[in-house]
């Protein structure tokens, strides 16, 4: 189990979280309805954050991004690209595994229609922050979405105005780390073609190209 700085199965402290928390899972006994711990290898140097638990997807199966739509192109690029031994992930029980990448959430927790609260996101940074702490130097870090961009550069103390999201911008951190933004795997940027296999997989070749960097 991940440091108490790093996570907390337990967490409670933001209360609309909880509250609707405890609802998913009287309606849905067999979900995992709790918060939703980082997947992948412990000494990865790539970080993926997206914004939170999807209601059927990591909320159901206590793994980010499994089990949904959002996790299709991720998981299948990973694959691709030799930091996964699966191009899909179902379940935790389904035997894949990461090498040399992790993927965490900027929000640990399911929000109510996706959306969580900007208190939410500050209260749930400090988990970000340690997490990012036991990133190598020289790492990258993929963010999937604004949120996730924000969360990032917030859990860094950067300021936001000088890191502009857009899709494959590259910013250069001043701990030697970079960060990558892409559009959010979601079902609505897929469908309404405003993020496709191949500009996701234009991301993960600039990834791999940073990574192998001397």
């Amino acid at each position: 189990m991940p440091s108490p700085n790093l996570f907390d199965l337990n967490c409670k402290q933001c209360s609309r979280l909880d509250h609707f928390l405890c609802s998913v899972k009287h309606q849905y006994p067999a979900y995992h309805a709790r918060p939703v711990p980082a997947f992948g290898d412990p000494d990865a140097k790539l970080l993926i954050v997206g914004l939170a638990p999807g209601m059927h997807g990591a909320n159901a199966t206590g793994r980010p991004f499994t089990g949904d739509y959002a996790g299709l192109l991720l998981y299948a690029t990973l694959y691709e690209f030799g930091f996964s031994n699966q191009a899909t992930s179902e379940s935790i029980t389904d035997h894949l595994k990461l090498t040399n990448c992790r993927i965490t959430n900027a929000v640990k927790c399911l929000p109510p229609n996706n959306k969580p609260t900007i208190e939410e996101i500050k209260q749930c940074n400090s988990y970000l922050t340690a997490e990012l702490q036991t990133l190598p130097a020289k790492s990258v870090i993929l963010a999937l979405g604004v949120v996730a961009h924000q969360a990032t550069l917030k859990a860094l103390n950067l300021k936001l105005s000088n890191y502009k999201f857009n899709h494959h911008a590259i910013h250069n951190l001043p701990n030697s780390m970079t960060l990558i933004d892409s559009f959010h795997t979601s079902r609505y940027n897929i469908q309404t073609k405003r993020l496709n296999k191949t500009m996701f997989f234009n991301i993960f070749v600039t990834v791999t190209q940073l990574l192998n960097q001397p």
